[in-house]
């Protein structure tokens, strides 16, 4: 479809004039739809760039897994106050496996003794420090929970449904507040969740050293994870702050990754976060990622989340990436939502980029990306492969200053891109694009405005550095 649209220059300041825009100034968040090996565990098939991933040598399925636990609860408990131990390697240092409410409180708990079985400890929650399974309700307040082995997760939520990302699981649910999670191992997660587990935590202290071992965890067949409060800090190979193949939503809490991704979202996956403050500085790459990035967003292929759509919201708070592009996309659809976010770039000042990466195609969509921008003022390029496709949206308030390109190269230096892929651009009525280069898009649309500050924007192949854009394609 094709609309005049006409334009006046004002102080530099290019106005696209009266058009029908395809979006809405009060779309404010995206679609919530809805793995990296560490050296001492077999190799992710996968090749994952971080955390999650099935891999060779486990079960694959929870027909042959055998659960036990130093301590077991099989029926309604109430304990304060006590210490639990396992020194045993696959065993839980407490197993919660009943449909009934267990409550544990003041407790301390510590887990040694290793696993070699990945799946397992991945999927199951084999040699966790506790596992909550068969519809359980686990209550844990003002815990101390420590563990020091390999696939030793501190708490563990598994809802044994069917697989698939977020399907109905059991009811097994974890409640966990006011406790202090440290794991040391590697594939050692903080807070784990699979197969549609739910788990709840407010006020929690999770620090994780190990490699694939995010503080906030999830894997295969996914569930349903709410985060209030509380820091949560990752400083291994493979280990953001938050990986999901879930449903996970954070606030008020601070997320730091030292070495790693800040966040990584698999399949359908989706992440929420409000109010928070993340901070990431990912300088080594791993499995077959090729970028350094803080929000990491892509397919592997490996079966441990569903192919589809994945979702990216940030509300408030500030996002800090202290090296590589702040957002990749590759080898998925992704929906991102940015509002009211304070963005602080790395020196790369990449704010997005979607292109290929290490990974074969998905079955559903390659490199393709919706970026809505809501009262932000943010700066940074968006960098889009010559395969791939990127839709930005400003809305509200917001000034994006940046340029658009196709000239892509990964943390080793390789070129990936030399050349644009599309990009379709959708400027609000009170929001604003500022050109720091000369530009190229596919398409564009709104009644907002453009400062080409002395460069020219092309349209469609066609050239224009001020007064009127002219024929526009509407998005």
């Amino acid at each position: 479809m094709k609309k005049q649209v006409m334009a006046v220059l004002l102080a530099g300041m290019l106005v696209v004039g009266s058009f029908t825009t395809a979006f809405a100034d009060d779309s404010t968040t995206s679609s919530e739809s809805s793995s990296e090996t560490p050296p001492d565990l077999p190799s992710d098939s996968s090749g994952g760039p971080s955390d999650g991933g099935s891999a060779p040598g486990g079960s694959s399925s929870s027909s042959s897994v055998t659960w036990s636990g130093a301590t077991t609860f099989t029926s309604k408990t109430t304990q304060t106050g006590k210490t639990y131990t396992s020194t045993s390697a696959d065993e839980n240092a407490v197993l919660v496996d009943t449909d009934a409410k267990v409550l544990l409180k003041k407790f301390t708990l510590t887990k040694s003794g290793g696993t070699s079985a990945s799946d397992d400890y991945s999927f199951y929650g084999i040699n966790s420090g506790i596992l909550a399974k068969g519809g359980a309700t686990l209550i844990i307040r003002n815990a101390t929970i420590k563990t020091s082995a390999a696939g030793a997760n501190g708490v563990f939520s598994y809802g044994a449904n069917s697989g698939t990302t977020n399907a109905e699981g059991d009811g097994t649910t974890v409640r966990i507040s006011n406790s202090t999670i440290r794991t040391t191992g590697d594939g050692s997660g903080g807070i784990m969740t699979t197969y549609g587990g739910t788990t709840i935590a407010a006020n929690l202290t999770v620090s994780t050293k190990g490699g694939s071992s995010a503080p906030i965890r999830t894997d295969r067949g996914g569930g349903w994870v709410t985060v209030k409060g509380g820091k949560y800090v990752s400083s291994g190979l493979g280990s953001p702050a938050i990986y999901s193949t879930a449903d996970v939503k954070v606030s008020k809490a601070t997320l730091v990754s030292k070495q790693s991704e800040g966040v990584c979202i698999e399949g359908t996956g989706s992440i929420a976060l409000t109010n928070c403050k993340l901070t990431a500085n990912n300088t080594k790459t791993n499995g077959n990622a090729t970028f350094y990035d803080t929000i990491m967003i892509y397919q592997s292929m490996s079966g441990d989340a569903s192919d589809g759509t994945s979702s990216f919201t940030m509300k408030g708070g500030t996002l800090t990436s202290k090296s590589g592009h702040t957002i990749h996309v590759t080898n998925t659809t992704a929906n991102v939502v940015l509002k009211g976010v304070t963005v602080n770039n790395s020196s790369d000042n990449v704010l997005i980029s979607v292109c290929d990466d290490g990974w074969s195609s998905s079955s559903s969509a390659t490199n393709a990306a919706t970026l809505t921008l809501n009262n932000e003022t943010i700066t940074g390029d968006m960098l889009v492969g010559d395969d791939s496709s990127l839709t930005v949206k400003l809305i509200g308030s917001t000034t994006y200053t940046g340029v658009t390109s196709g000239e892509i190269t990964n943390a080793a230096g390789t070129t990936v891109s030399s050349t644009i892929g599309t990009v379709k651009m959708a400027i609000g009525a009170n929001s604003t694009w500022v050109l720091t280069g000369d530009c190229e898009v596919s398409s564009l649309e709104g009644t907002g405005k453009i400062d080409y500050n002395g460069y020219t924007l092309t349209v469609d192949g066609t050239e224009y550095s001020s007064g009127s854009i002219g024929t526009v394609t509407e998005a």
